[in-house]
């Protein structure tokens, strides 16, 4: 189970991202003090466990549910999570966890 940094210092995400149904949104993670060992990536619907997106080490992976992919750098201090075309029922809370 991946441990989540305690201090929110630690992973900065931007709190909020909006874009229109059919187009692309990139979600970003930002964690310049940890280098990751697996990069994680999680969506959460109302009232819902925490589902898995994807887990990368580092390159750049194709994610099948929603389509797009993750990207983790090469020093595995940030990721990004593409939403290639995410519809209306892609909408919820999207998280990584190291």
């Amino acid at each position: 189970f991946p441990a989540v940094a305690a201090a929110t210092d630690q992973v900065q995400q931007r709190p909020w991202a909006e874009t229109t149904e059919g187009t692309g949104l990139n979600l970003t993670c930002l964690h310049p003090k940890i280098t990751a060992d697996y990069t994680h990536w999680y969506r959460r619907f109302p009232d819902q466990p925490p589902q898995l997106v994807a887990t990368a080490v580092r390159d750049t992976k194709p994610v099948l549910e929603p389509e797009g992919s993750l990207w983790v750098s090469a020093d595995r201090q940030s990721s990004v999570l593409w939403l290639a075309r995410p519809r209306r029922g892609d909408a919820a809370v999207y998280y990584c966890a190291l």
